[in-house]
């Protein structure tokens, strides 16, 4: 039997930061982000009022539109029984995705879904906070036929049968207590954007790369596609403070055309980075496979899918090998349903899943997202490491939770909402 009880109500916040005042988080088509979250509480009457948290997140306007989209997802939840929910997981999301007067401004894309996954998300945490569990313990102790069910493979079949996603969470299976044992003890690789935004100076972007290589970090990735002027110093800048052997990464934000991003690339490559991400349009599986096969032979590899909306996009992206790492976001797709099965179809293609972070409560989120998937779906740490930007500036969040051995999913709020300065 399922855990007993109803959902009562929910109530959705809009909270934003003003990371723009410093730069924080600034990249070539997002100049001045104010870091934002539409934030909801399922609340509900089991276990004398349990809540599940969850959020997705935006870049300051518009964040007041999901909220409302939030609201109208919200109507198809209120009142449902938890065990109906939680046993057929897969059908729920389906209903509530695919809503017959709803999906009209979707379907599966936009800011309705970026509402659906905000709602999921909560769901998901308090199902986790049922079972005492946090969530990614909870994925991880779930059996591969309960796994399954919670997914809608609807238009996947092509690339991800229910069968095929049996056999690689069966194969998942063994060997997972010890690479538990391994996650406690050593942790999950991450790598760090919070030193290289593209709005800081010259002396302040050497500063932190500074500080976070005391800080131990060895993997970092820069924000491009302002003007390779530019880029190229402050690639060469951050490759002189962190040396020849640690990683780099290029992120461009969807700034480039194909070509463009072909050249600019090219132009790049003498700082020997792991991987471009998002060099053009996400919509675009073409271009991404072009690139892909321009830079192979540079060994820089295509990274994307902080804005790719659903399974679908990333089952193309896949199917013609157009990335070499998958970067699910746990915003944008419709909740863990939907990441479940773009984790499935990743490990069947192996391409290896590198989680979208860094916004508000992204990383909380992404940490369950990669622990289980080494848990249970991949099994493996080659080339994967989860972003993790936890203090932008002066301003340090203090919203969310962070500890992957709480239960849930890590997205409480601690106390009242706030920013503060340090």
């Amino acid at each position: 039997m399922g855990p007993q009880g109803r959902v009562t109500g929910i109530t959705v916040r809009d909270v934003r930061f003003p990371t723009s005042l410093e730069q924080h988080g600034s990249d070539a088509m997002h100049r001045d982000p104010d870091y934002s979250a539409a934030y909801v509480e399922v609340r509900t009457d089991a276990c004398g009022g349990l809540s599940g948290f969850g959020l997705t997140f935006t870049l300051g306007r518009g964040n007041e539109i999901v909220v409302c989209a939030v609201r109208a997802v919200s109507d198809l939840v209120v009142g449902e029984q938890l065990e109906r929910i939680f046993e057929d997981f897969g059908s729920f999301y389906h209903r509530l995705a695919n809503d017959g007067q709803l999906r009209w401004v979707g379907p599966e894309k936009g800011v309705i879904h970026l509402a659906v996954a905000a709602v999921l998300n909560a769901l998901w945490d308090l199902w986790a906070r049922l079972e005492g569990k946090p969530l990614w313990k909870l994925l991880s102790d779930m059996e591969p036929e309960q796994l399954v069910s919670c997914i809608d493979f609807s238009y996947i079949t092509d690339a991800l049968t229910r069968a095929e996603a049996l056999e690689i969470l069966r194969k998942g299976r063994v060997g997972r207590e010890a690479r538990e044992s391994q996650l406690m003890e050593s942790g999950f690789p991450a790598y760090t954007t919070s030193c290289a935004w593209l709005g800081y100076p010259d002396a302040e972007l050497r500063q932190r790369c500074t500080e976070a290589l005391q800080d131990g970090w060895t993997r970092f990735k820069v924000k491009v596609g302002s003007s390779l002027e530019d880029d190229e110093r402050r690639c060469h800048i951050i490759r002189d403070v962190i040396g020849p052997d640690r990683t780099l990464m290029l992120d461009a934000n969807q700034r480039w055309d194909v070509l463009e991003a072909v050249e600019w690339t090219q132009k790049l490559a003498r700082f020997r980075p792991l991987w471009i991400e998002e060099p053009t349009s996400p919509d675009d599986v073409l271009g991404h496979k072009y690139i892909s096969q321009a830079l192979s032979a540079l060994g820089i590899g295509v990274a994307t899918g902080e804005q790719c909306q659903n399974r679908v996009v990333f089952k193309q992206l896949l199917q013609a090998k157009a990335l070499q790492f998958c970067q699910v976001d746990t915003c944008r797709l419709g909740g863990i349903p939907e990441i479940l099965a773009v984790l499935l179809m990743a490990c069947k293609f192996q391409v290896p899943v590198c989680p979208h972070a860094g916004g508000v409560g992204l990383c909380e989120l992404a940490q369950h997202i990669s622990m289980f998937d080494f848990l249970s779906v991949s099994t493996s740490l080659e080339n994967r490491s989860q972003a993790t930007r936890r203090r932008c500036g002066k301003t340090l969040f203090k919203i969310l939770s962070s500890r992957a051995d709480a239960c849930g999913g890590s997205s409480p709020a601690q106390g009242n909402i706030r920013w503060q300065q340090r």
